[in-house]
C-alpha cells in the first residue's frame, strides 16, 4: 500500500530538495503540495480544484508560511473531527524550544528542523522509508 504525503512548503527550492531526496531514496509515495495551511486544509477536505489525496497519507508541515502558517494549520486540524488524526511531521527552519514544544502539544509525530535534515533531505527520506515499512496505517 502506498503512503501519500501532503508536502505543505511555501519555500519551492525546500519542496524540491524534499521531492529530490525522495527520488534518490526510490521512495515511490505520491505527494501533493500546498503552499500554504488553508491550500492544505482545501486538499484535505476534498475542496481544491484541482489537487487531491487519499489515505494512508502523511503531513510534512512547514511552520512559517503566508495567509494560514503551521500552527494555525495545527490548530484546526487537531480540533476537526475528520482530520483530527492525521499523521504529521513538523520540517521547519525553526529551532526554538517553543517551537518544538507548541508543535509536540499538537501531537505531532516529530519535528525536524531543514538544515539537520541532511543534504537533499536524505534524513527524511530514509525516516519516511523506515517509517513506512514500520507503522501500520488505517
Amino acid at each position: 500500500m502506498n503512503l501519500n504525503i501532503l508536502l505543505v512548503d511555501d519555500d519551492d527550492v525546500a519542496a524540491e530538495a524534499v521531492l529530490r531526496g525522495l527520488r534518490k531514496y526510490s521512495l515511490d509515495c505520491p505527494v501533493v503540495m500546498a503552499e500554504d495551511g488553508q491550500v492544505a486544509l482545501d486538499i484535505l477536505r476534498g475542496q481544491h480544484p484541482d489537487r487531491k489525496i487519499k489515505r494512508p497519507m502523511l503531513v510534512l508541515l512547514d511552520l512559517n508560511m503566508p495567509r494560514m502558517n503551521g500552527f494555525e494549520f495545527l490548530e484546526v486540524v487537531r480540533n476537526d473531527p475528520d482530520l483530527g488524526s492525521l499523521i504529521i511531521f513538523i520540517l521547519t527552519t525553526s529551532d526554538a524550544d517553543t517551537d518544538k514544544s507548541r508543535a509536540y502539544h499538537h501531537h505531532v509525530a516529530g519535528y525536524m528542523v531543514k538544515s539537520a535534515v541532511g543534504p537533499q533531505f536524505s534524513r527524511l527520506a530514509r525516516l519516511l522509508e523506515e517509517y513506512h515499512g514500520s507503522v501500520s496505517l488505517p
